[in-house]
């Protein structure tokens, strides 16, 4: 992934949230992070609405969007990024504490680019977030307009 992809976190748990950015940092990743505590600060940014900050055109972004088990609303956010004729050449990781077989499935017809289930002992978390930004480390990412 080119060091100017700009890296996109929606996650609600701020001890997630670090492990993530801490996790993708100890795998060699110095991608600048925006991190989005809710579901609408990235719909905004993503769709340049609102006060907050804006998507910039011309820039590659990845979307590391965490799909609350207790709400639709990350799902809803991928169908409307892969509806979107710009937006869905950004890929999207699913991060999430949901292993329901239905919203797996679902992000995976929406398009998700990969689904991971968080691991519940934060060493295996941080494991496994390391291993993302390994991943993330050698893939091509799209910009978009």
């Amino acid at each position: 992934m080119n060091k100017e992809t700009v890296i996109l976190i929606t996650e609600n748990n701020p001890d997630h949230l670090e492990l993530i950015k801490q996790g993708l940092r100890h795998a060699g990743l110095h991608n600048e992070i925006l991190l989005f505590v809710n579901h609408g600060e990235i719909l905004d940014f993503l769709f340049v609405k609102g006060d907050g900050p804006k998507r910039k055109p011309n820039t590659e972004y990845l979307l590391i969007l965490n799909v609350d088990s207790n709400s639709i609303d990350g799902i809803q956010i991928l169908e409307k990024i892969k509806q979107d004729n710009e937006l869905k050449k950004i890929p999207v990781i699913i991060l999430t504490d949901n292993d329901e077989q239905k919203t797996i499935e679902e992000c995976n017809n929406l398009g998700c680019s990969t689904y991971i289930v968080k691991p519940t002992e934060k060493r295996d978390f941080e494991e496994i977030v390391q291993k993302l930004g390994c991943f993330l480390s050698v893939i091509e990412i799209t910009s978009i307009k």
